[in-house]
C-alpha cells in the first residue's frame, strides 16, 4: 500500500502512530487487530524510518547481532543470506557504506524480524535512481518470499506505481482518496471542453479538481459510469496526474466526501 501526500499532510505522524511510536491524542488506531506498541503487535511490525537509519560506528555484522537481540523472532539465516546476496561486507562499518547500501541494510533489519506488516517511511527519498530501483526490487523479493504486507510512504509516485497495488492520498491530515491503483486509474478522467459550471455536471461525476479560461473548462472527475457527453474530450490520467489533482485541491473543496474503492 502506497501512502502519498504533500509535506505536512501527516504521513509520518500516521506511520508513527501505526508503529506505536506515538499515541493518539484523540480517536484510536488498530494495527493487526491490536493496539500499536503493545507486545503482541510490536512483534509483528517492522519499521524502516526516514533516512533509513543505521549506526555509523557498527559493522554490518554487528547490526545483524543487534537485530537478533532486539527481536525474538529474528531470522538469522534470512538476514545473512540477504547480506550475502547484496554483496555487503559483514566487517564494513555502516558509516562507510553508500546510501543505497545503508538503505538495504536497514531493509534487512526490517524484514529479518519476520514481520507481518512492514512500515517504510520515505526509505528511498535520498537515493539515486539505480539505488532506488535496487531497493524496491529487494523489497518486492521480500514481499514475495515472506508474504508480508507493506505500507510505503513516498513522494516518488513513479516508485509507488511500480510496486503498490493500493493507494491512499493524504491531504491536510485527511484521507482524500483510497483504493486499488488499477481501479482508481480506471475511474478517474480528464474532461476538456467548452466552459461549464461544476453544478451542470452529472451527479455521478465527483469533481476532484477544475480549471477554467474564458471559453474552456478542464475537470478531473471520478465516476464509475461511462461519459457520453459529446462536448467533452475525455482522456485518462497517469497516477501522478491523479495524485497531483487531489494534492492541489483548494481548501474550499475539502468538504467533499472521501472517495474510496471497496476491496
Amino acid at each position: 500500500m502506497g501512502l502519498v501526500g504533500p509535506n505536512g499532510a501527516g504521513k509520518t505522524t500516521l506511520l508513527n502512530l501505526a508503529a506505536g511510536q506515538l499515541a493518539p491524542t484523540a480517536g484510536s488506531i488498530t494495527v493487526l487487530g491490536g493496539r500499536p506498541g503493545s507486545g503482541p503487535v510490536q512483534l509483528k511490525v517492522g519499521v524502516v524510518a526516514q533516512d533509513t537509519p543505521t549506526y555509523a560506528g557498527l559493522t554490518v555484522a554487528e547490526h545483524l547481532k543487534l537485530g537478533a537481540r532486539l527481536n525474538p523472532g529474528w531470522d538469522s539465516d534470512l538476514a545473512h543470506r540477504r547480506i550475502e546476496r547484496l554483496g555487503l561486507d559483514p566487517k564494513q562499518k555502516a558509516g562507510k557504506l553508500s546510501g543505497g547500501q545503508r538503505a538495504q541494510l536497514a531493509l534487512t533489519l526490517g524484514v529479518g524480524k519476520r514481520p507481518e506488516l512492514l512500515i517504510l517511511d520515505e526509505p528511498v527519498a535520498a537515493l539515486d535512481p539505480l539505488a532506488r530501483r535496487e531497493f524496491l526490487q529487494g523489497l518486492m523479493e521480500a514481499v514475495a518470499e515472506q508474504e508480508l504486507s507493506v505500507v510505503l510512504s513516498s513522494h516518488l509516485v513513479s516508485d509507488l506505481e511500480r510496486v503498490c497495488d493500493y493507494l491512499i492520498v493524504l491531504v491536510d491530515s485527511r484521507v482524500r482518496a483510497a483504493g486499488e491503483v488499477e481501479e482508481m486509474l480506471a475511474t478517474h478522467h480528464r474532461l476538456t471542453g467548452p466552459r461549464r459550471d461544476t453544478a451542470r455536471l452529472p451527479a455521478d461525476q465527483h469533481v476532484v479538481s477544475e480549471s477554467h479560461t474564458d471559453v474552456q473548462s478542464t475537470f478531473i472527475v471520478r465516476t464509475d459510469l461511462p461519459i457520453h457527453d459529446p462536448a467533452w474530450t475525455v482522456s485518462q490520467l497517469s497516477l501522478e496526474d491523479l495524485v497531483l489533482a487531489y494534492m492541489s485541491e483548494s481548501a474550499a473543496t475539502n468538504h467533499r466526501p472521501v472517495l474510496e474503492v471497496q476491496r
